[in-house]
């Protein structure tokens, strides 16, 4: 696993207990894989000149706590107990800001796109290990973007296979807890 930490990261909340799990969808520029983009982006640090699309998204601030890129490599941008500003305009269940209760994981991949075995087994792994370390997150609990954004989300896309994820869910092997990064301390 990477570690990058993003400046786009705060303070979750006095008292909140972190109970979802967001997954959503990433490549830039759009359909491209690879590259130091995202990364990029996550850091703050992506040039508007680099690629036209690159333009509408000078000065934006946003992160994930994760990202899988298309191998199944981690690369953790925000700890897990701080709020990552993945999901804008939110809401779950009645709750706004999930921003405030959930993890953010990006997949890299497009919306009408498949997604690698690697990405599956990784996330599979990576959310096991938040089951075990945030016993609010259920496999109830692990959503789409468009699920808490419906009017303006479209990720993970319907490439995205629910149901073969669930599968993997069941069997996966947390991964080392102490391979993430939890705290800002």
């Amino acid at each position: 696993m990477r570690y990058l930490p993003s400046p786009h990261a705060d303070a979750r909340p006095e008292g909140i207990r972190i109970d979802l799990l967001v997954v959503h969808a990433i490549s830039l520029p759009p359909g491209a894989f690879g590259g130091p983009f995202v990364d990029d982006l996550f850091l703050g640090r992506l040039d508007p000149e680099a690629h036209p699309y690159f333009r509408q998204l000078a000065g934006l601030r946003v992160s994930a706590h994760f990202l899988i890129d298309r191998l199944g490599q981690l690369t953790q941008y925000v700890p897990v107990l701080l709020r990552a500003w993945h999901a804008g305009k939110s809401s779950w269940l009645g709750r706004e800001a999930c921003n405030d209760f959930s993890v953010g994981v990006e997949l890299e991949g497009v919306e009408h796109g498949r997604f690698t075995p690697e990405q599956y087994s990784c996330l599979a792994g990576l959310a096991r290990t938040l089951m075990v370390r945030l016993p609010g997150i259920t496999p109830e609990r692990i959503v789409g973007h468009r699920d808490i954004a419906p009017e303006r989300k479209w990720d993970p896309g319907s490439g995205f296979d629910w149901e073969h994820f669930r599968a993997l869910l069941r069997w996966a092997r947390p991964e080392e807890p102490d391979s993430l990064v939890w705290d800002a301390g």
